[in-house]
């Protein structure tokens, strides 16, 4: 087995947060127990130097609330590793900016998840898109490159044009997004999830403001469980006639370590489904190389690679490529992954069947950190009304365009031609 299999790792340095926010996977707030001493954090960065891990991006919790995070960075950097840093942004000063670029730290992901109220409220406190925005600027003026991620869910879909004019003007130099899926207080709060099918309607808007954000020179980049072989899928992936969705990566190329020295092939995955073992007791080599929960996407390209496909997913003309989309966004919608509801290309196979899939919850997730619970899908009559409890529904309409979009119709036949 190559030691440069994997290449990246995201590190949850700790549990701890300052941020409450509805649709955690982690169900940050409070450190874990056990979380990793500084000796033996220190011993993990050379490990992962030594696997040929050359990215780790810190996060938390929020990943400042350790006291010894600075000196952690700075052992990533010095070990010849990149270290990058995802974060809240609720409470990063100008000193501490200045602290982040001595320690080494060369790229922060900001979180931003709708116009102020809207973020404050799915934060789970007052201020914290004002500081997100703070944090921004001090990191502008130390000289730190920046970029913001963004969940798309039912309450900030409708504001996902303005939120980018707002990052835009605040110096972001990238964009992630990624569809808010049912982990941990997410599972709870499953009313602002979008449906399946309203990513008919999510796709569209994306691709417009991914267009205009080309024309600016910011980069958006795409989480594991946007797009899928829909008419924007190049597009989104860079325009090239390779860049497409190519199969979950977890294990392959990224690794996920939580905070009390558990490893996971992808930061998102489910701790109790995914987790290979622990570093206080065995080595990381050793859980890379030798465990099954690290292993289960080595099949991809022989049939062993599509034996976990089911429903819409097995039956798919993609399937042997995509191998059911994110493992993290099938496994949590369903307790078992192989069959991904957050689909292009599945929603307008189904909408030229006259179908639309609904999902909801049936079984509640237990409380745990990475926890999911279990839906039902059904299928209903595209035209189908939604049910009377069904406040929060998206549609078209309900996006915010500013002036600064008008027309409407910018160049979808650009978006259409490089699909």
């Amino acid at each position: 087995m190559s030691d440069r299999r994997i290449s990246y790792a995201v590190w949850e340095i700790t549990l701890k947060c300052n941020l409450a926010c509805q649709h955690c996977g982690s169900r940050a707030g409070h450190t874990r127990a056990k979380e990793l001493s500084t000796a033996e954090a220190l011993d993990l960065v050379k490990q992962m130097a030594d696997v040929g891990i050359t990215e780790v991006t810190i996060i938390g919790g929020e990943a400042f609330l350790r006291p010894d995070w600075l000196e952690i960075a700075q052992a990533i950097n010095q070990a010849g590793m990149v270290c990058g840093m995802t974060t809240g942004g609720y409470g990063i000063t100008l000193e501490t900016a200045h602290q982040m670029k001595a320690a080494g730290i060369k790229v922060v992901s900001v979180s931003v998840d709708g116009l102020e109220a809207t973020h404050d409220r799915l934060r789970g406190r007052q201020g914290s898109w004002q500081w997100a925005f703070k944090t921004m600027s001090h990191l502008k003026q130390v000289g730190i490159a920046f970029g913001c991620n963004t969940q798309i869910n039912r309450l900030s879909a409708p504001e996902f044009p303005s939120i980018y004019e707002h990052i835009r003007d605040a110096g972001i130099f990238a964009w992630q997004i990624q569809l808010t899926v049912p982990m941990g207080n997410a599972a709870d709060n499953s009313e602002i999830l979008l449906q399946p099918y309203e990513l008919l309607d999510v796709y569209p808007m994306i691709a417009r403001v991914a267009e205009r954000a080309q024309q600016e020179g910011i980069k958006l980049q795409p989480g594991n469980n946007i797009g899928y072989f829909g008419p924007y899928e190049r597009f989104l992936r860079g325009g090239s006639a390779w860049s497409f969705w190519q199969g979950c990566n977890a294990g392959l190329s990224t690794l996920g370590i939580e905070a009390d020295g558990a490893i996971k092939g992808c930061p998102s995955l489910p701790t109790s489904a995914y987790t290979g073992g622990n570093i206080r007791d065995y080595s990381l080599r050793t859980i890379i190389e030798e465990t099954e929960e690290l292993r289960f996407n080595l099949g991809a390209g022989t049939p062993k690679g599509t034996e976990h496909l089911w429903g819409f997913c097995k039956t798919c003309e993609f399937a042997e490529l995509c191998r059911g989309g994110c493992s993290w966004t099938a496994h949590v919608f369903f307790d078992k992954r192989g069959n991904n509801p957050y689909c292009h290309h599945r929603a307008l196979t189904q909408a030229k069947r006259g179908i639309k899939e609904r999902v909801f919850l049936k079984n509640q997730a237990e409380g745990k950190p990475f926890d999911n619970g279990e839906f039902a899908l059904i299928e209903e009559p595209i035209d189908a009304s939604c049910p009377d409890n069904d406040q929060l529904h998206f549609t078209a309409d309900k996006i915010q365009w500013s002036e600064s979009w008008q027309p409407k119709q910018e160049s979808y036949n650009f978006v259409i031609r490089n699909s």
